[in-house]
């Protein structure tokens, strides 16, 4: 019994250190890989029908922590942008839980193919590095609030953290690419906390969840992703203001291309 839970094990402690390293550094929330690792690995690991929620809903768990960890190393680098957070805030917390709580009346295969169609939209926009006008500027706090829901609602459904939708949606608005990396880390914090009560309210009905689950989040991937994470979240947030961003940008885009044509194929 102690082999197959070691494997497991190792198998969230893997994906927790690629997740921080993509999260400070692309400001995404790790969501994006997260969600379809878990909703092939725990295939090996979990009977359940509910495979593609328990995923979803311990992505935003560990969201939370991994997002914490970056927003805090951007902070230090004074790249946060606070007065759009705050502006985004309330729409990604009402939106983020309604998404949430949701997802109970979505079958598993539906939200796999949700999350693969967004996942190429947002690779697609990676790759093509679409230009904004020169004018393009962000709303004020009403066009921010509807933004914000839409981008908490959306990104909660999936699992994937405000951030995957926030950078791109303030690049397109010309704020630059690290302040948008960085304020995106921090949106992220409230996409998953109100995410995730949304999934454990969501699952605390479900029948066929295994054990060590609240809702549908599942402890022992949870853990494992956090505890490894939180120590490559800073490391990424510290490359990002290092590196060529449009290059990885680049390079992240084909690798999630991969990623969403699985879970447009996800059979579970």
């Amino acid at each position: 019994m102690a082999e197959p839970f070691l494997l497991e094990f190792l198998l969230y402690l893997v994906t927790g250190a690629v997740v921080g390293l993509a999260a400070g550094l692309l400001g995404i929330g790790g969501g994006l890989i997260i969600v379809p690792v878990l909703a092939t690995g725990l295939t090996f690991f979990i009977d359940s029908e509910q495979i593609v929620h328990i995923a979803i809903g311990t992505s935003l768990a560990t969201i939370l922590v991994t997002s914490l960890a970056s927003a805090y190393a951007h902070h230090q680098h004074g790249a946060v942008r606070w007065d759009i957070f705050r502006m985004l805030a309330v729409g990604v917390l009402a939106g983020a839980f309604i998404g949430g709580w949701l997802s109970q009346f979505i079958a598993s295969a539906t939200l796999a193919k949700l999350f693969g169609i967004l996942g190429v939209l947002i690779a697609l926009n990676m790759l093509l590095a679409f230009k904004p006008k020169p004018t393009r500027q962000l709303p004020g706090l009403a066009g921010n609030t509807v933004a914000g829901s839409v981008i908490g609602s959306l990104s909660s459904i999936v699992g994937i953290g405000g951030g995957t939708f926030t950078t791109p949606y303030q690049v397109w608005n010309n704020v630059s690419m690290h302040q948008a990396v960085a304020t995106s880390a921090a949106v992220s914090l409230p996409v998953a906390l109100a995410g995730s009560i949304g999934y454990v309210l969501a699952g605390l009905q479900a029948t066929d969840l295994p054990a060590y689950t609240t809702g549908y989040i599942y402890w022992p991937a949870f853990l494992g992703i956090v505890l490894a994470s939180v120590f490559t979240a800073p490391m990424g947030a510290k490359l990002a203001h290092q590196l060529p961003v449009k290059v990885l940008k680049r390079a992240f885009g084909v690798f999630l291309l991969l990623l969403s044509a699985k879970m447009l194929f996800f059979t579970h």
